[in-house]
């Protein structure tokens, strides 16, 4: 593994001046996304009024999503935000876990987990702004006081570089011990054997680890921290900032009538 290069491989070139290239991240997740639309349509197919078979399985699933989605949004945003959610953490679950077969997980490249990462920021942003309006979206940022906004706009900003870097670096974190560790127990087995004995046996823990254990719960986190920042988005300001402000109001508006009455008598 070279670690100077935290990108993927460059696998195709178009063209005879070769600026046109797909990278090995995105071969695999145009790959990645035509066959789970294919299992998808599969799954859904020949649905019954009575579950049996693989549609128990995927109503159990679309099941959880829902009240997933529900939990951390709300009962009206459950079905409008329920599938982007469900085929988020699903195509990032299997993403993650390349390496189970071999190949560089796609999201051990920073470019892929950016791109995650603005997608889901912007989304975030416009169904905020969708929800309350641009007054109501500058008004939740400067709740509960005014000053606010400065940190509301920052934490905003950074949430999607967070975000990013969270998942490749635990993705490619994993992939880069589990390939130090093949290679000690490779120069270990070349003592004594020559077949890589240890490198086949010790190795199988790490891989229930860092590719199926760490990739759910990645996938999880990536998730659910989308729904979390889309919720506190779509929040509006609270309910105690709209009484502290109307109590402000009253008073402004009941010293202004005063001072009428004073100028007037």
């Amino acid at each position: 593994m070279n670690l100077n290069e935290l990108g993927s491989r460059i696998i195709l070139y178009f063209g005879d001046s070769g600026k046109v290239f797909l990278s090995e991240s995105t071969c695999y997740a145009i790959i990645l996304a035509i066959i789970l639309a294919i299992l998808g349509i599969w799954l859904g197919s020949n649905l019954k009024p009575v579950p049996k078979g693989k549609q128990v399985w995927v109503e159990l699933f679309v099941g959880w999503i829902y009240k997933f989605t529900e939990e951390n949004l709300g009962k009206e945003y459950a079905k409008s935000f329920a599938p982007y959610l469900g085929s988020l953490i699903v195509w990032l679950f299997f993403a993650n876990s390349l390496g189970l077969i071999g190949l560089r997980p796609i999201t051990a490249d920073v470019s892929v987990t950016a791109g995650l990462a603005a997608v889901s920021f912007l989304l975030i942003q416009v169904n905020a702004i969708r929800k309350l309006g641009i007054k109501g979206r500058i008004a939740e940022m400067c709740d509960p006081f005014h000053f606010m906004i400065i940190m509301e706009v920052i934490s905003d900003l950074v949430f999607p570089v967070t975000l990013a870097l969270r998942l490749f670096g635990n993705i490619f974190g994993g992939m880069i011990v589990v390939d130090l560790w093949l290679n000690l127990m490779s120069n270990l087995s070349a003592a004594f054997c020559p077949i890589p004995i240890l490198r086949c046996i010790t190795v199988i823990p790490l891989n229930l680890f860092f590719d199926m254990f760490e990739p759910l719960i990645q996938a999880y986190i990536f998730t659910i921290l989308t729904a979390i920042n889309m919720q506190r988005g779509m929040e509006g300001i609270s309910p105690e900032t709209v009484e502290r402000r109307r109590l402000k109001k009253e008073a402004r508006r009941a010293k202004r009538e005063g001072r009428q009455l004073e100028q007037a008598s």
